[in-house]
């Protein structure tokens, strides 16, 4: 039986220019649980995932996966080890249609063209893009684009999957509609899911550990229910204080 896949970062630091990003983080995320990075615009949510994926060097610590030292790899070894991810902005090629775009991320990883359009099928009815699977990318309103960017990150059947703020830009109706088939890509797929997000209603409902930074650093790490009364929480990511927060109780 293949053992589940870790990844973990240690004392992971980040630094621009005289300014620390990241700033000695340790996280964890496995292959089959959700985990949700939030923080303030600003905290270091995207940097350290950068650096978890391949995109950034860290300038300390070191980052493992399934046990491996992995702190120098590209993304590209860290895909074919099953690793993916988006990104803020989807990065679609625009003038392929949106079948094309997910058959691309197939190709790599599945057997023949026939094996990559029949994987670019089952995720085109899982996030609901099926009604547009023909037309250029390019064309996607905002919230299709989204699922489009998604569908693509789990086209090469990854084991763990980092999404940057996959339900901005959603309405109420679309992040609950996203919360759906985010739990199904985890019942099914058994991916692990690492999720940056501002949308607290969906964070709260679909993550099963948070992790909270401000600043560069840790502050919360925790169940949902135990973030919501974290005093270090109400008061950097929601600006709260616990006077505060009891003065706006009915």
């Amino acid at each position: 039986m293949t053992s589940l896949l870790r990844l973990e970062a240690v004392a992971v630091a980040v630094q621009f220019t005289g300014i620390r990003a990241v700033d000695e983080v340790d996280l964890t995320v496995d292959e089959g649980e959700i985990v949700g990075l939030i923080g303030p615009n600003g905290a270091g949510k995207t940097t350290l995932v950068n650096a978890l994926s391949g995109f950034q060097r860290p300038t300390g610590g070191s980052i493992h996966l399934g046990g491996a030292d992995t702190t120098k790899w590209k993304p590209d070894r860290y895909a074919r080890r099953g690793v993916t991810r988006t990104f803020q902005g989807v990065r679609a090629f625009g003038a392929m249609s949106v079948r094309e775009n997910v058959e691309v991320a197939s190709l790599g990883t599945q057997g023949s063209p026939t094996q990559a359009a029949e994987r670019a099928t089952e995720l085109l009815e899982l996030f609901g893009l099926s009604r547009v699977a023909r037309i250029p990318a390019s064309a996607l309103p905002y919230g299709d684009e989204r699922r489009l960017g998604i569908a693509r990150a789990l086209a090469a059947r990854p084991r763990l999957v980092m999404l940057d703020e996959p339900a901005a830009g959603l309405n109420e109706d679309e992040s609950d509609e996203l919360l759906v088939v985010l739990s199904e890509v985890r019942r099914d797929m058994g991916c692990g899911l690492l999720v940056i997000e501002h949308d607290m209603r969906l964070v709260m409902r679909l993550c099963d550990r948070l992790q909270v930074l401000d600043n560069g650093r840790t502050i919360f790490v925790g169940t949902p229910a135990a973030a919501q009364q974290a005093q270090a929480v109400l008061e950097a990511y929601l600006g709260l204080t616990w006077a505060e927060r009891d003065a706006r109780r009915p």
